[in-house]
């Protein structure tokens, strides 16, 4: 699994991180930084959760 962010759709909106924070973060800059972009499988159903929290579609999984 690898988590795959649009940087350029990401609003800053910090859902991901409120919901996963040792994997994502939001920058000074107000867009979202991946902390580790393959986590491991035992985390995905958290992870999953997270992505699919974001109300711009910024984020995404695969594999």
């Amino acid at each position: 699994m690898k988590i795959v962010a649009d940087h350029g759709t990401c609003e800053g909106l910090g859902m991901c991180e409120a919901m996963a924070d040792q994997f994502f973060e939001v920058g000074d800059d107000g867009v979202v930084q991946v902390l580790d972009e393959t986590p491991p499988e035992e985390d995905r159903q958290f992870v999953d959760a997270a992505v699919r929290a974001c109300p711009v579609a910024a984020l995404r999984l695969q594999g």
